[in-house]
């Protein structure tokens, strides 16, 4: 069965005790990715940070996943308590997720998290979505049975927006994963029309040996996300690990940037605009 982490730290993240909530009186922290993009539900995953001499594997990360939150979401009229359900195809494999309070872009969410005797909270807007005007396959050459994705879109003017690509290969990936460099500053662009070459992202615990393009055979889906600047610096600082430390399992340190209180890691609001790229039959 294919496991996949869409977190890319969660559960990961080190702490200097050997202790998790319930064992001992130290406890670990809470560690939460959790989205809600333009026109869907919110979705949280949940964990406790693993201790740094333990050992990382898929079966400890099993030990460490929180399923048993209370998880609130508010646009400040309308609440809504989160549900949980099972999805085998991540690790960790329970999903908090929402059925009833839809995101619209410009409004504000709140995320209240209960659990034990902890209350974790954060705040996000969901960003108007910019949409994709194309997403082509290209090779270096001909007979390249591999290649790259070029994306562009225009950036609006006079508006201050951050950007992360992600894409997923259909039937290899059942989630969308951020590209490596695909978080973007509309400061460093040189023009309003943008072009990009996406590079696939890192996978922990991958079926097969990473590579950072993709191939012929491929379906692949391009988004587009539009995002806060919380979630650019934590998406960044992220990378950045990845860079300096070549295993994100186990990061240089422990600064990731985070807009979550009371625990750590990400509450994130997105706009969303997503192309199908068809590539080659493989030969």
């Amino acid at each position: 069965m294919k496991k996949y982490i869409l977190f890319l730290f969660a559960l990961l993240l080190t702490s200097c005790s050997k202790d998790d909530f319930i064992e001992q009186n130290i406890e670990s922290k809470v560690v939460v990715e959790g989205w809600i993009e333009e026109g869907d539900y919110a979705q949280v995953l949940l964990s406790s940070s693993i201790p740094v001499t333990d050992v990382i594997d898929s079966t400890n990360v099993l030990n460490h996943v929180i399923r048993s939150a209370k998880i609130t979401i508010s646009d400040g009229q309308t609440s809504e308590v989160l549900r949980v359900k099972n999805d085998k195809n991540r690790v960790p494999p329970f999903v908090y997720f929402g059925s009833t309070l839809k995101a619209e872009a410009g409004k504000e969410y709140s995320l209240k998290i209960e659990y034990l005797n902890r209350i974790v909270t954060a705040i996000t807007k969901v960003p108007k979505s910019v949409p994709l005007k194309s997403a082509e396959y290209i090779k270096k050459n001909a007979t390249d049975t591999t290649g790259y994705i070029f994306v562009k879109f225009d950036d609006p003017v006079n508006e201050k927006n951050y950007y992360q690509i992600a894409t997923k290969i259909d039937g290899e990936e059942p989630i969308f994963v951020p590209s490596f460099y695909g978080n973007l500053d509309d400061k460093n662009f040189s023009t309003s029309q943008v072009s990009v070459q996406i590079n696939r992202g890192v996978l922990l615990f991958p079926k097969t040996k990473f590579t950072p393009y993709f191939a012929d055979g491929d379906l692949i889906y391009v988004k587009l996300r539009t995002q806060d600047k919380d979630a650019l610096d934590f998406w960044n600082s992220w990378q950045n690990e990845i860079v300096n430390s070549k295993n994100p399992i186990y990061p240089a340190n422990a600064s990731l940037k985070s807009n979550i209180k009371g625990g750590i890691g990400i509450w994130a609001g997105y706009g969303k605009s997503i192309l199908v790229v068809k590539t080659p039959p493989k030969k």
